[in-house]
């Protein structure tokens, strides 16, 4: 390799770790953030106005690289609308109606389920028989997750099980891509979040004509406004895009492991900044099983597919995951 092939790779590392780090911080705020706009607007209003902040954005971004055209190509659309519905629509509608009704940092705790389903769906959906070690991370995971949640927040109705549904939707629509996307020509990772964000703010508004709560819900949006702008295109979208510009320059595992467990204890900081919420000793010795359990998991060796199959393109959708 010649002294400028290594400069360029360092400093494409360089630039990647700048990135993850960026993805990391900003997904330490959306839990917090979450939690403000939802406990002063509908959540599904909430989850409407961010998904179309975020796509009126991604229509932006994909007009000025000439890629619209794809976002609506025949072969392309029915399984980018899939992805819209599952990783936005369905997703924002538990997570926001969870954030309603459960604390920032629980809610930050709660995403912290997400490479269980990875697990399971990587096994049922794509044939990779999972390792002995990442079993034991998840071991480790769940157990972080039942000492900071509790018996109680898990024994009874609560927001804690809307907020760990929603990274099972995540899942969903990154399997989307994986079976019916992969190979596709013209969807890129640009087209991938701009799909995400245009078909699932677009299925979240006809819901919302549909079963809004008209004007008593309308009236406390104005003042929120501002802050679901900064919540759909900074804190969703940019999200996204950061996220896949430090796996471009990482390995996706690499990228993984810095960013998922930040965000659970960077999300303490920001939860207390922004709404005064301290964790109790047991919830931080429980965050602290469940980062050291997601650090494990995502450090493992990959796991071997069960039967032959062509190569595979991970090719995550959201920021959290």
């Amino acid at each position: 390799m010649t002294a400028s092939a290594a400069d360029l790779r360092r400093s494409a590392e360089t630039a990647g770790l700048v990135f993850a780090a960026l993805c990391a911080l900003n997904g330490a705020f959306v839990p917090a953030v979450a939690r403000l706009t939802s406990v002063q607007v509908d959540p599904l209003l909430v989850a409407t106005v961010t998904s179309l902040f975020a796509g009126l954005f991604g229509l932006a971004v994909l007009a000025a690289r000439r890629e619209l055209g794809v976002l609506f190509a025949p072969r392309a659309a029915p399984r980018l609308a899939l992805v819209g519905l599952l990783g936005t629509a369905l997703a924002f509608v538990l997570f926001y109606e969870g954030a309603r009704r459960t604390s920032a940092i629980e809610a930050a705790l709660g995403l912290q389920v997400e490479p269980i389903y990875s697990l399971l769906g990587a096994w049922l959906g794509l044939g990779h028989r999972p390792t002995a070690r990442r079993v034991l991370a998840l071991v480790v995971l769940l157990a972080g997750l039942a000492l900071a949640l509790g018996a109680h927040e898990l024994s009874t109705p609560s927001g804690v099980w809307l907020i760990l549904a929603t990274p099972f939707c995540w899942q969903l629509s990154h399997l989307v891509v994986l079976r019916g996307l992969r190979g596709v020509a013209g969807v890129t990772p640009s087209v991938l979040t701009g799909a995400r964000y245009v078909y699932g703010g677009a299925i979240l508004a006809a819901a919302w004509l549909a079963f809004g709560r008209g004007g008593t819900a309308l009236a406390a949006l104005a003042p929120c406004l501002p802050l679901l702008a900064f919540q759909g295109i900074v804190l969703s979208y940019l999200g996204t895009i950061v996220w896949y510009a430090a796996i471009a320059r990482l390995d996706l595992a690499r990228t993984t492991a810095i960013v998922v467990p930040s965000i659970p204890v960077l999300s303490l900081a920001a939860s207390f900044a922004l709404l005064g919420e301290v964790p109790t000793p047991r919830q931080t010795l429980g965050l602290a099983l469940t980062a050291a359990g997601v650090l494990a998991f995502v450090a493992a060796p990959h796991a071997e597919p069960a039967r032959r199959r062509g190569p595979e393109r991970a090719t995550p959708i959201a920021a959290e995951d």
